[in-house]
């Protein structure tokens, strides 16, 4: 599929049938994209409410730093200026965290990172709170920073929990056994930032009871109204967060490290307090993709098929925990890849540093490891001078193989069948040599280089990520449907991000009830909790409770008519808003059935648990995987060393295509932001310190930068326990298509291709 029909079907294999206007395998599009795409959706950097007040928020410019004092005498007494807070402010706990509260609201004695949060100001106008917010005088005793991951186990404790975070040591299989041919490697993959599309804001509302209320585009609403009410020192009840506003999320959409200022400053002044944060604020305050080191050693027989791996991984967390631990859970468990590995010894860690914080983005931990493991098949493959898809195709995992952590592959798992698609797909044309193709050439019409200097390369990736939370994580989440008057209603509190979660809830009502108007209500914390935006859970867990509680709504609608024909409500089907019976004695319509009744159930999902991997990292950690094989072909010019990727196959394990034209855009996405890994996005930092915190220093992939993303295949075989048998659309080419590109490259040049983002100087050919 090129990336010029991105509402256009993917293509299956052979003939397929017409598909339905209504219910799961329809494309229907989301309710809220006219409105985004005229410029009318409501985003939360919109926001009103009478007697607003504007708050800014003060910086650190220091990486790290002793703070001496804090003096806010000359913001406090500026006009405009209603409060300001500091950590003395803070009502209840001082620090917060997602899974370790180790992050302080406000920085009290140490600074820890580059524009870590000092104070905060509420004013009358945005411009005097900005002022006032620079008028606040920090005297600091600067401090070396420690910025390198490696010297983080030697170096002064950064933190009073310690500079490790975690540390997996994985053994599998017979340490002393080796291979007939080795290869080793080194790779580095750079920091990415999540570039969440929109501004990120939010709204506090004081509630007369002495509570707040947080508007803001929240993508997990009840951990952020937890970690917010511990740091209040309100109970929970006190504290709603509403969703409003959000534009699409491929990591944190929201940090708390915007809300919670924004709370503190509305239960102070009793004044509603609006938070617009610039880029630059953005790129220092939120979480960025983990920049890992990582050594890798590969084992093989004379045929390619690998013995041993053996790895090192390092992760970045920065200042703080977050989500490193895992992060690195899914590094650690994934550093073979989708290949069969008898003998595995992986070794991983993740450290605190003074570097910007790392947290969750799309893929995070898989995506690294993929480049490392897939630099390796390619140096295997040249060693043993065998073709890149062919020693895939010897390794490949597949349904009942082990993984390295000792779990079972128990779910489909057609790695083969996906990397063969990809393999046999026709390659492009290649440019014709003349100067009427020179926008053909990497770099376009203003590049340099000469179209004898191109070289064409082909390349391969497989890939894997997880599915749902993992390591004992419990994955809940609950649904409401009713239905009156012909109109359904689904309540629910999982973030539309982008997702398509929201087009789904519709699709299981219309397909369950016949039910063709359905409408999905706002998310706030009045609702049932359904967990984070993240890993498919909404795909799986929401969607299996909306199926849920349609059922049960279905059972409740039929039950009467079964009972006056005298059959069985397993003997009657609804199609197109019909309900009719096996033998045709029974034909109405589901408006008749319902006779102005409203009728209601309420239902919960949770797979099936998952347990911690041990202190050799086995375990049964995952509840399900997901696998992608990209092809990439690129075009290097190997005297300037620029890249133009020209096209990118994917094939992809997808489990059921609940919404084609949906799932075509999630991949095609993904694929892009993965390119963006490959090539450009790198937050570069000098001792700590966030270098050009903006979208000209940060490179992010365009439209221009997008090449043809075809969808040769996508595999539907179900996953017989997740609901409906559909797997995550988006993570699985993020993570895949990095490695492909370096793969090409690679193959294009001849030079190893060892960190992400490629350098120039990476991609110039070897002598």
């Amino acid at each position: 599929m090129s990336n010029d029909a991105a509402t256009e079907a993917p293509a299956l294999d052979g003939p397929q049938p017409e598909p339905p206007a209504l219910g799961l395998g329809a494309s229907l599009s989301p309710a809220d994209a006219r409105a985004k795409a005229e410029g009318t959706f409501p985003y939360a950097a919109d926001l009103w409410a009478e007697g607003l007040l504007w708050a800014a928020i003060l910086r650190s410019p220091h990486p790290h730093a002793r703070i001496l004092s804090i003096d806010t005498s000359a913001a406090a007494v500026m006009p405009g200026v209603r409060a300001v807070v500091t950590h003395e402010d803070v009502l209840g706990d001082s620090a917060y965290g997602r899974t370790v509260a180790d992050r302080p609201v406000f920085a009290s004695d140490v600074v820890r990172h580059h524009g870590e949060a000092i104070a905060a100001v509420a004013a009358d106008h945005p411009d005097t709170a900005r002022l006032a917010a620079a008028a606040i005088a920090v005297e600091y005793e600067v401090l070396d920073p420690v910025t390198d991951p490696e010297k983080a186990f030697a170096a002064e404790t950064l933190h009073p929990d310690g500079n490790l975070i975690r540390h997996i040591p994985l053994r599998y299989g017979d340490p002393e056994i080796t291979g007939d041919v080795i290869v080793e490697g080194l790779y580095r993959i750079g920091r990415q930032d999540p570039a969440p599309i929109g501004a990120e804001a939010g709204l506090a509302v004081p509630r007369p009871d002495g509570g707040v209320e947080i508007y803001t585009a929240s993508t997990d609403p009840h951990t952020d109204r937890d970690l917010a009410a511990a740091c209040f020192g309100l109970d929970p009840d006190r504290v709603k967060v509403v969703v409003t506003g959000v534009p699409g999320a491929t990591g944190d959409r929201e940090d708390p490290g915007f809300q919670i200022p924004i709370g503190l400053l509305a239960l102070r002044t009793g004044c509603p307090v609006k938070l617009v944060a610039t880029r630059e604020e953005s790129f220092l305050g939120h979480a960025h993709r983990h920049p890992t080191l990582l050594r890798y050693r590969h084992h093989a027989d004379a045929e390619g098929r690998l013995v041993k791996v053996e790895a090192q991984i390092l992760l970045d967390a920065g200042a703080y925990a977050d989500s490193s631990s895992e992060s690195l859970a899914a590094a650690v468990a994934f550093a073979c890849g989708p290949y069969i590995v008898p003998h595995a010894f992986i070794e991983g860690w993740a450290v605190r540093t003074n570097n910007p914080p790392s947290g969750h983005v799309r893929g995070e931990g898989a995506m690294q490891v993929c480049a490392a493991y897939e630099g390796q098949m390619d140096k295997l493959a040249a060693k043993l001078g065998l073709d890149q898809a062919e020693i895939r195709l010897r390794n490949v995992l597949a349904t009942g193989d082990i993984l390295p952590t000792g779990q079972t592959v128990t779910c489909p798992a057609p790695v083969a069948e996906l990397l063969r698609a990809v393999r046999d797909f026709p390659l492009p044309p290649l440019p014709k040599d003349t100067p009427e193709a020179a926008w053909l050439l990497p770099g376009g019409l203003e590049g340099a280089g000469e179209p004898g200097a191109v070289r064409r390369g082909v390349g391969y990736a497989l890939g894997m990520v997880h599915m749902l939370g993992a390591e004992g994580a419990d994955e809940v989440s609950t649904a409401t449907v009713k239905v009156h008057d012909g109109v359904a209603t689904v309540i629910c509190a999982a973030v539309e991000t982008g997702q398509g979660f929201s087009t789904l809830a519709r699709q299981i009502v219309q397909e369950t009830l016949g039910v063709e108007e359905v409408h999905v209500a706002p998310v706030d914390t009045d609702q049932p909790p359904a967990g984070p935006a993240a890993h498919g859970r909404h795909t799986w867990v929401s969607g299996g409770a909306v199926e849920r509680a349609a059922k049960m709504v279905r059972t409740q609608l039929l039950q009467p008519l079964a009972h006056k024909f005298g059959m069985s409500t397993e003997l009657l089907q609804i199609t197109d808003g019909k309900i009719t019976s096996y033998d045709g004695v029974l034909s109405t319509t589901v408006m008749e059935a319902m006779d102005g009744k409203e009728l209601w159930a309420t239902a919960q999902c949770r797979p099936h648990p998952t347990e911690p991997l041990d202190e050799s990292g086995q375990g049964d950690a995952f509840v399900g995987l997901a696998f992608c094989a990209i092809r990439a072909v690129v075009d290097v010019d190997i005297e300037l060393g620029s890249i133009r990727v020209v096209e990118m196959a994917v094939a992809q394990d997808v489990g059921r295509v609940l919404n084609p034209a949906q799932l075509a855009t999630r991949i095609e996405a993904g694929v892009t932001q993965g390119i963006g890994t490959a090539l450009t996005e790198n937050l570069r930092t000098t001792r700590g310190v966030i270098r050009r915190p903006d979208l000209t220093g940060y490179a992010l992939p365009t439209s221009l930068d997008a090449p043809d993303i075809r969808i040769v295949k996508l595999v539907e075989e179900r996953d017989v326990v997740a609901p409906f048998g559909a797997k995550p659309a988006s993570a699985a080419p993020v993570v895949t298509s990095p490695a492909a590109v370096a793969s090409a490259v690679r193959a294009a040049t001849g030079r190893p291709v060892s960190r992400l983002p490629i350098r120039p100087q990476a991609a110039v050919a070897a002598p």
